[in-house]
Order: C-alpha cells, then structure tokens, then sequence
C-alpha cells in the first residue's frame, strides 16, 4: 500500500481484506476520578480502545488524551492546555502516581500510556476497516513505525504520514498542511506523537477543520515503535520504576522535569491523607 505525506512517499506493503463497520453505541465515558481539577474517564486499556472505536460511528472528531505529573505541572501554567484537556472526551491515566492516587480513593484504575493504546486500536482498526494516520518526528521514525504496524494488525490500512519540521507551531502554514493532509486521507485515527503540549494543541485545533476522527496524543509511542527509542523494560514497568529508568537515561533533560512533578505528587499526597485517602470522584 502506498502511504502519502506532505514531504515523502514511502511504500508499505499490506493486505487489506473487506471487515464489517464498526460498532455503534454510546461510548463517552463517567469520570472515574479527578486529580488535581482534572478527571480521567478512561479506567483501564480496553475500555479505552473500545469506547474509542465505538465513538467514531458519531460524525464530529475527537480528542484523547493521557494525564500524568507532568502533564499536570503543565497544566498550571498553559491555559491553552487546560482547554484542550477540557475538550478532550477521553483521558487516561499515565502514570504510577495517578494511579496510585486513584487507589487511595478506592478507584478501579490502571495505567493507560498513549503508547499503550497505539497497537490495540491498530488492531481494532484493522477489524473495522478504520485507517489511521501517522504524525511524528520524522519520516524514518513514521516509516519504521508504519512497517511494523502493518505487519502486527492484520488489515491495517495507513492512510498517510506527516512529519512536521524543526519548531513547528499549531498556527502555522504546516500546521495547515498537516490538518489538510489528515482530513483528505479519509483517515479515522491520527496518532499525535509530538510531545506535551505541542499534540494536545495541534489536536485541539484539527478538531474544527475535520470530521469523523480521533486525534490520540502518543508522546514517544512511535519512537518506540520505531526502535528509535527504547522503552523502559516490561518488569520495571511492572515495578512502577519507569520514571527511574528514564532519569537514569535522560538525567540533563528529565532531571527538573521531575523535580517539579515529585513536588506536586507530595502536595497531592499531603491532600489525599488529609482528606483520608478515600474521596472517590466517580460520575
């Protein structure tokens, strides 16, 4: 299959076989819980891939988006963010802190990263006859990213790829471009991996130039896709240690980052036990 973007066109070979429509049906989900001003409706990985699939049998585009500490520390300060945020119809929890705020309070949650959600809706999308789009850091990534998709979601059609250039701003002539690319390609989903806030923005303002797709926010998912970036190993995840892995890794760039959120977690924490641990915000 041919895959188009704006700056390249790259070849993908990939069957893509006749799959019934996708499911209609409410989707939108209750609040689970809030942290911080901020709620999170999505509980766990399914059924965040579910009511995103079932979402798009309704015509206006949509946001998802996760929450973690920094995010939050973020959202303080951006009003452009919290906007997006507010707009967004579906939000996870990403991150061990999150959850573990949400336990205290008696919430059923788990950790749902963006990255986590790409190969699943892949998957669902192949099913449903779904196409996605790709937008990242460069072609080599989206390329790498695309050729393994295709080969792991059986049925996978990718409608297309952008890359955007150094310093891109969500009110640009590529940012035009990007938007136009995206609603042409008859794309579904369009897989965001441009970093916090840059993706949530450009998001935010793609959604009132389309129709008929969700807009994921991905951080780094298609960097590890790619290999061009590797991802913090499986048994340190399952030991919440992912934030340690990664400062280990990246101490110059992560090192303030996660200062400011290791503050913030502490004030929330202080909160959450004066409060006795248990003020479960469920809808």
């Amino acid at each position: 299959m041919r895959i188009k973007s704006a700056n390249a066109i790259m070849n993908v070979e990939l069957e893509h076989a006749q799959v019934p429509e996708c499911p209609r049906g409410p989707a939108r989900a209750l609040t689970v819980m809030e942290v911080d001003g901020q709620s999170i409706n999505v509980p766990n990985l399914n059924h965040g891939v579910e009511a995103i699939i079932a979402r798009l049998a309704q015509a206006a585009s949509f946001l998802v988006v996760t929450l973690n500490l920094d995010g939050l520390v973020k959202l303080r300060r951006s009003p452009e963010l919290r906007e997006a945020y507010a707009r967004a119809e579906f939000i996870t929890a990403d991150g061990f802190p999150i959850v573990a705020l949400g336990r205290r309070r008696g919430c059923q949650i788990q950790r749902t990263t963006g990255a986590d959600l790409i190969e699943p809706l892949c998957t669902a999308s192949g099913r449903h006859g779904l196409s996605i789009f790709l937008i990242g850091s460069t072609l080599s990534v989206l390329g790498a990213s695309a050729r393994r998709l295709s080969a792991s979601c059986p049925g996978l059609e990718i409608a297309g790829v952008y890359a955007p250039p150094p310093n891109f701003d969500v009110q640009s002539t590529f940012a035009d471009e990007a938007i136009a690319l995206v609603r042409e390609s008859g794309a579904r989903i369009c897989f965001v991996a441009l970093g916090v806030p840059l993706q949530e923005l450009f998001a935010l303002r793609a959604l009132a130039e389309t129709s008929g797709v969700a807009f994921v926010a991905v951080g780094a998912g298609l960097d590890f896709l790619a290999g061009s970036r590797v991802r913090c190993p499986q048994i340190l995840q399952r030991m919440n240690l992912e934030w340690a892995w990664r400062l280990f890794n990246e101490p110059r760039r992560l090192g303030l980052r996660y200062t400011q959120c290791a503050v913030l977690f502490a004030h929330l924490l202080l909160n959450e036990m004066r409060s006795g641990g248990k003020r479960q915000l469920a809808g």
